[in-house]
């Protein structure tokens, strides 16, 4: 039987790696917040209560961040990344929401979810208002390259999510296929964040498309990584219920890995909890070692770490500076939640 790697997520090293990064634009990023919140305001009631609720719950602000520090990498020095990177915070923040309904999650950063304590028509609503802010604040840049970067994006990850739903309870779901989600849901957003950085500071398209690749990159491990957790974290750390995407049937590259090797015993078993939706009190713990056999958490966790080989190669052709290197932290960051 394969060892399949530790997963606790109290790292000190990798905590001190983001702490860097956000330090780094800190007077930026509280500007973002500022944004953020002035943007939430309306005099429909339920939306500014929904979206105080969101803003306590925190989250690391990493697709904000991006924008923020490719921008300053490269050589950036005026204020349209800020406004930007809201822009950047409300497509990610209404696709929360969304998912959330679509799950039917209860619990997500450690707080239960707007749908949870609104239920799902309230949230989706201002899912919804929450892009329509974010179309206003590209507008607003006024540039044609932005709009067409976000507002791709936007399609994209819309894309995704419905592949997502189609994949669900399916067990002939492809590495393909899951691939083809995860690029769109998830690291479309991260590639659209670090590319329009580069855009506002005006650099070379082989600039623009090198931090594209990078956001891109770090978008897919950063998804692969979150993948190999759900069936290893502890949900304290993990900030969700461990086992979420097994309960709703999700077919990640975990779950593909392993039903490549499966026998026929275990085929069944995984026709019965995913494609049937039959699961047991005792099925995650079996899902968890069939997954541990085969080796499935630690494959996933090695994709991940050449996804983030990939991201530190595209930015090889950047001079060093305290951005390229928070950068290259941030990296790091994203691979060490796994052990």
């Amino acid at each position: 039987m394969t060892a399949e790697p530790a997963t606790r997520l109290d790292v000190s090293d990798s905590r001190a790696r983001l702490d860097t990064l956000q330090a780094l634009v800190r007077d930026e990023l509280l500007r973002v917040n500022g944004v953020i919140v002035e943007q939430m305001e309306s005099p429909v009631e339920l939306i500014p209560q929904l979206a105080s609720h969101l803003v306590a719950a925190g989250g690391k602000r990493i697709r904000p961040i991006l924008t923020l520090i490719s921008a300053r990498m490269c050589g950036y020095r005026g204020d349209r990344h800020v406004n930007l990177a809201a822009c950047v915070e409300f497509i990610h923040t209404a696709t929360l929401l969304h998912d959330d309904v679509v799950d039917a999650s209860d619990l997500r950063r450690g707080r239960q979810t707007a749908n949870a304590l609104w239920g799902n028509k309230a949230p989706v609503l201002v899912g919804d208002f929450l892009f329509s802010r974010a179309f206003q604040l590209m507008v607003r840049d006024g540039s044609l390259d932005v709009l067409r970067i976000l507002s791709s994006a936007a399609a994209v990850i819309a894309e995704g999510e419905v592949l997502q739903l189609l994949t669900a309870n399916d067990s002939a779901t492809s590495e393909a296929d899951y691939f083809r989600m995860i690029e769109g849901k998830t690291a479309k957003l991260f590639e659209a964040a670090a590319e329009v950085g580069a855009v506002v500071a005006g650099r070379t398209p082989a600039d623009v498309q090198a931090l594209a690749d990078y956001g891109r990159s770090i978008g897919v491990a950063f998804q692969l990584i979150d993948d190999a957790l759900d069936y290893s974290a502890e949900e304290e750390a993990l900030g969700k219920t461990v086992g979420d995407d097994f309960a709703d049937g999700k077919v990640t590259l975990p779950v593909v890995l392993a039903m490549a090797e499966a026998g026929c015993e275990e085929r069944a078993f995984w026709h019965r909890v995913i494609e049937d939706g039959v699961q047991g009190e005792d099925d995650l713990a079996t899902a968890i070692g069939y997954l541990t056999r085969h080796g499935a958490i630690r494959a996933t966790i090695r994709r991940a770490e050449a996804y983030g080989e990939r991201a530190r190669r595209s930015l090889d052709r950047f001079g060093p500076s305290p951005e390229r290197a928070a950068m290259l932290d941030l990296v790091d960051f994203c691979i060490e939640r796994a052990y």
